[in-house]
């Protein structure tokens, strides 16, 4: 369904990203934002899904901006070249890239994003700063942002398993923004959306997309 583009960024620089419409007039638009690893098949995967759903689906390649064509296999190796470049790049640009990407499907109406791990606290900073309507899927590095005062809503989604995010860190979510949903499921580890993974759990996945397409239906409907 999608197909690899490139995105103006807010310097001179060219990033890559993979998009995908849906049938029909678009619903919206949905920023998604990789983990630690690139556009995998998995994040062309719920970009396609989210076309699919009626939104206009975009993936911005970050790391474009320091090396080409990254997609980083998810094992020990993948996973310490993967926090190295993310530290490289830093939020500030990976933020900037979130507008750009949100800014080239502005057509499709308004727009919203959904980040996993990393790509999770970059979707809370979207919400934060950017005022895209956002759902932010286990982000180990949100709690240094909780205080910002948001400029439009977020979904939390966690898992009740996950050893990076222990109950502590989920309830201080709770208590800084106690106006936003958040969700912890059971039976779920770190990185339980990803599917063809160990750490997949499907009834969780499937329920957190579901509150997802909700928030979405809600927060991007046109006025």
């Amino acid at each position: 369904m999608g197909q690899p583009i490139n995105i103006p960024t807010s310097g001179t620089q060219c990033i890559g990203g993979y998009l995908a419409r849906p049938q029909g007039q678009p619903k919206g638009g949905v920023v998604v934002i990789q983990e630690i690893f690139g556009v995998t098949a998995h994040i062309r995967d719920m970009v396609d899904r989210f076309a699919a759903h009626g939104y206009v689906a975009i993936a911005p390649a970050f790391f474009d901006r320091l090396e080409s064509g990254v997609e980083l296999a998810y094992d020990r190796g993948g996973a310490a070249r993967g926090k190295a470049l993310i530290t490289e790049l830093g939020l500030e640009r990976a933020l900037e890239d979130v507008a750009s990407a949100a800014e080239s499907i502005a057509s499709a109406g308004k727009i919203g994003a959904v980040g996993y791990c990393w790509g999770g606290t970059v979707a809370l900073l979207a919400a934060l700063r950017l005022g895209l309507p956002s759902v932010s899927y286990y982000g180990a590095r949100n709690l240094p942002f909780l205080h910002e005062t948001p400029k439009a809503p977020v979904m939390f989604h966690f898992g009740e398993k996950d050893p990076n995010i222990p109950p502590e860190m989920v309830a201080k979510h709770r208590d800084a923004l106690p106006q936003m949903e958040t969700f912890t499921y059971p039976g779920a580890d770190h990185a339980f959306n990803r599917d063809g993974n160990s750490s997949y759990h499907e009834a969780s996945a499937k329920l957190a997309m579901q509150r997802t397409l909700d928030f979405f239906a809600t927060q991007l409907a046109a006025a």
